[in-house]
């Protein structure tokens, strides 16, 4: 698995270890994490700190991998500030990845892609045949890896699946650097009683998806036969505008009147996403789990058992995390 030390990684490799699948995971630990991993490392899951785009450097666990899960990948905020490194990582990579899984003879290849492909909704709920306009480089490069892999399974017969999350969210999410998401920046600094940030009007929409349902679902992509050679969306089919999302924060965090402060919009930002799941439903019997007030509820759990004060954790926060200083991927 790549990028398996993230967010979405590390609660996948939980899941894959919970079934008794032995994982080897390479990451380079830019974005993720070696505490992710906490208790997982060992016998059935080995952690190899290598950069995705040096495939040499892994080839070869890749001959003894009876599937490839491949979420290694630099995020929406960081295309901004380093569209090629961006490009190079999320797609380019994708392409050698592919070429070294096909020719190690590796069964199966998931590529975990996202809903940013879609750009702005035109209709909802978005359908995998919704029309694809990426607002960012970062949508751009996930949409050429998609194409990548789509490819290989119809030129060489090879294997694939791809799967589009919408909004994760849950432990072990990033709040700090570009990597920033909104539940866990709104929940910290809530706690921590400074204002939600909320960029443009806030009547944006997300489709949020709790992250154990986004790694069952991955999960289900990758041992469903039905799901070869399909593109798979993989979320709640409920939009929140990002307004709502301040207030339903503030509620779980006890802080009913907590401040929110509008800034300028950030570039690129998509306006509206809601999943249509019925293929998901079909092909891998997929359904969500935990609905969004009850995962808010369990991050905050999760948060008050790391023991962290919130103002510790937000030492590095970054709030208009587009700007931040380009970080070299080792």
């Amino acid at each position: 698995m790549t990028g398996g030390a993230g967010f979405i990684g590390s609660e996948l490799v939980r899941q894959l270890a919970d079934h008794d699948a032995r994982v080897a995971v390479i990451d380079n630990l830019v974005n993720g994490k070696r505490e992710n991993l906490g208790g997982l490392t060992g016998d059935r899951v080995t952690l190899l700190e290598r950069d995705v785009r040096d495939v040499s450097a892994y080839a070869s666990l890749l001959r003894e991998a009876d599937l490839v899960y491949h979420l290694a990948c630099l995020g929406v905020r960081h295309s901004v500030h380093s569209p090629v490194e961006n490009h190079e990582v999320n797609a380019t990579a994708t392409l050698r990845l592919l070429e070294a899984s096909r020719a190690a003879g590796v069964p199966k290849f998931v590529y975990v892609s996202s809903s940013e492909v879609y750009g702005t909704a035109r209709w909802a709920p978005m359908s995998e045949d919704h029309p694809t306009f990426p607002c960012t480089v970062y949508g751009g490069s996930k949409l050429a890896g998609e194409a990548y892999t789509r490819a290989f399974h119809r030129t060489y017969g090879y294997p694939t699946v791809v799967v589009r999350p919408f909004n994760t969210y849950g432990p072990r999410s990033h709040h700090e650097g570009d990597s920033g998401e909104v539940i866990p920046k709104f929940l910290l600094r809530c706690l921590a009683g400074k204002p939600m940030v909320i960029f443009g009007d806030g009547t944006q929409t997300r489709d949020f998806t709790y992250v154990s349902d986004s790694a069952r679902g991955i999960i289900l992509a990758g041992t469903s036969p039905a799901a070869i050679g399909r593109t798979i969306n993989l979320g709640s089919g409920h939009e929140v505008t990002i307004n709502d999302l301040a207030r339903a924060v503030a509620q779980i965090a006890g802080r009913p009147d907590a401040a929110v402060v509008h800034d300028d919009p950030r570039p690129g930002d998509v306006l509206r996403l809601c999943a249509d799941t019925s293929q998901a439903r079909t092909l891998l019997d997929y359904d969500v789990r935990v609905p969004l007030a009850e995962g808010l509820a369990q991050l905050l759990a999760w948060y008050r058992a790391e023991g962290t004060p919130p103002e510790q954790l937000l030492q590095n926060e970054v709030v208009r995390n587009w700007d931040v200083k380009p970080v070299v991927a080792r």
